[in-house]
């Protein structure tokens, strides 16, 4: 029996509808965006009808469209939340991202569910339990190796699996951490999270001897897996997710032509696996992701090893790509050691000697040669230089930077009664277009009209790969015979690609799954009646979510970060012990957070510091 080649999905991020169609444009099989409300980016909301316009353009191509409702709701949201899925489905949303249990529960319409990382899907447990309830689709915890991720797969491989492959990080699981909620009444599991990783901190040890201030100690690189895909792809992952549903539309289009290209290559040479979309993209820019917001890169734990600090703690803001270091300092000029072009209005993030930072605009470049803007004031010779703003890279993004088309075929011939004309794609959809005429021998040469009219695609995602011609006779062809049939093929083809990316879904049956194993506290995140229900039927007496009832020395945060490694003062790493940093102080305002470490899980643990 011929085995099916498996498909692979490149997932990316869309703020607004535009930035959807850019991601499509640019090589993505799969767009997930939010919707007007209940989505874990509240700033990132849509309405129905945006999205209604995002699917019609995403499906012409083969691409689905998910929509996120992966915060967790309260009682009074739910009949809402309800109307609004009806809503979605009815617009031909392809699946929701969710949190919640509540909705498996609500008879909703047969849409496919994700289980959003919010989740924190890290065991083959919770992966069984979450598909046995009903999800089709497990994005798994980020923090999660390749040995971790083929567990899963092995243990249920008729799941989808969906893993993480670039964007900024959080220091927590997902869904496991309540430090915003707790210190700024925002919950990250509400969409308000307020980034209080990103803070910077005074650090003590066990002591309370201060050991670091003004250090940014939990806030995270940004992930880039680029050079561990395949990896992924062996390991069972189906879906490749591009992190950055608040980015813009420059990131989007970077970062998410990077991956398909990267993904291409591996696609082109197996025969084993074959992209979940049609189209291929022409693009007019060289894609490189360096060059889009980040914090410097790490491939975070897909390893399985701790073999890095994966904290950037100089600064939270985006580094850019290194391009050399000062050569020189004089008046308003900074000469930088660096064979790359420059350009005016770029902007520069420098890291000094002594670990001092800071960032400028330029008015002017010549050569090597730039001119700051406002010249600052503790950069010096030696400071490292990253340009986290080349101007002439955005403005080649801000306009047109690709093109995706979808090849076709067509093939003419002539039967008893008249014509027909069959189109066909790559991803096996066709159609064919019959026409009852009475033919006429042509007196000249047909086939240079024949492949004008044929190739006139106009405003469709068409180009026309090649026309066989198999007439028994040069028949003559009227222009507007050939265009009306050519209207109709391309028009039958949409309508089944619809169709069949309709059938595409996957609903599984709703289960009651036992759940004796896993979290029964604040930390499943019950904040309404339904879920709780659910667990209920499930056979566990849940206790309601940290949001609705503030709970005593609560784990505010479960990190594999560890401020102790990133020191230099882990027992493992060293093979010393020092009772000094058994425990760490960290405060920044109101921020007051006390680090405990699990070293047998390779863990830290954020507590409230009283």
């Amino acid at each position: 029996m011929k085995i099916q080649p498996r498909r692979i999905e490149l997932l990316s991020p869309a703020r607004d509808i535009e930035v959807g169609k850019s991601a499509i444009d640019h090589g993505a099989d799969a767009v997930y965006i939010g919707a007007s409300s209940f989505s874990a980016r509240a700033s990132a909301g849509n309405s129905v009808e945006d999205i209604a316009r995002l699917v019609e353009y995403a499906h012409k191509y083969g691409v689905r469209i998910y929509v996120t409702l992966n915060t967790i709701l309260y009682d009074d949201e739910i009949k809402e939340a309800r109307r609004l899925v009806e809503e979605l489905y009815g617009v031909g949303v392809d699946a929701l991202i969710v949190q919640d249990m509540a909705l498996l529960e609500m008879g909703l319409p047969p849409m496919e569910l994700h289980a959003s990382t919010q989740t924190d899907i890290r065991t083959v447990e919770k992966a069984r339990f979450l598909y046995d309830a009903g999800f089709t689709r497990l994005v798994l915890s980020r923090e999660l190796s390749l040995k971790q991720i083929e567990e899963i797969h092995s243990s249920l491989p008729q799941a989808e699996i969906e893993a993480f492959v670039h964007g900024a990080l959080c220091v927590s699981y997902s869904g496991q951490c309540y430090m915003s909620q707790c210190f700024k009444s925002r919950s990250a599991n509400r969409g308000v999270c307020s980034q209080v990783c990103r803070l910077p901190y005074t650090l003590r040890d066990a002591e309370g001897k201060i050991i670091g201030r003004d250090t940014h100690i939990l806030s995270l690189k940004d992930m880039n897996r680029s050079s561990h895909i395949e990896e992924m792809i062996d390991a069972g992952v189906s879906s490749l997710k591009i992190e950055g549903r608040l980015k813009d539309i420059t990131y989007v289009k970077n970062v998410t032509a990077y991956y398909r290209k990267e993904i291409d290559r591996i696609i082109e040479r197996r025969a084993d696996v074959i992209r979940s979309s049609v189209g291929r993209c022409e693009y007019m820019f060289k894609p490189r992701v360096e060059k889009s917001f980040n914090r410097g890169f790490t491939s975070y734990f897909i390893e399985g090893v701790r073999c890095e600090d994966v904290s950037y703690p100089l600064s939270p803001k985006s580094r850019g790509e290194y391009i050399g270091r000062v050569k020189n300092v004089s008046g308003n000029e900074i000469v930088i050691d660096t064979a790359l072009e420059l350009n005016n209005g770029d902007g520069f993030f420098y890291v000094g000697k002594g670990g001092n930072v800071g960032g400028f605009r330029i008015d002017r470049a010549v050569k090597n040669k730039v001119y700051p803007t406002t010249m600052p004031r503790d950069i010096e010779k030696g400071a490292a230089i990253y340009r986290n703003h080349d101007t002439e890279f955005i403005r080649m993004l801000s306009r047109e930077s690709s093109r995706r088309v979808v090849d076709v075929d067509f093939v003419l011939k002539d039967t008893e009664r008249g014509f027909i004309l069959s189109s066909s794609c790559d991803d096996g959809i066709s159609h064919s277009v019959s026409a009852d005429v009475e033919k006429q021998i042509s007196l000249k040469d047909q086939r240079e009209n024949i492949y004008r009219v044929l190739g006139k695609m106009g405003d469709t995602q068409y180009v026309v790969r090649g026309i066989d011609i198999s007439m028994s006779e040069p028949y003559f062809m009227p222009a507007s015979l050939l265009a009306s049939m050519r209207r109709e093929c391309v028009e039958g083809m949409d309508k089944k690609r619809e169709a069949y990316m309709r059938e595409m879904r996957v609903v599984k049956p709703h289960d009651y799954p036992r759940c004796e194993t896993l979290y029964t506290d604040y930390r499943a995140n019950v904040s309404n009646a339904i879920s709780r229900e659910f667990y209920s039927r499930c056979g566990a007496n849940v206790s309601l979510a940290y949001e609705k009832e503030e709970v005593e020395d609560a784990e505010l945060a479960v990190c594999k970060h560890c401020v102790r490694y990133a020191i230099g003062k882990c027992p493992k790493a060293t093979g010393e012990k020092d009772d000094r940093y058994q425990v760490l102080y960290m405060e920044s305002g109101v921020v007051r957070l006390k680090a405990t470490f699990d070293c047998k899980k390779c863990e830290m643990i954020l507590h409230k510091w009283k």
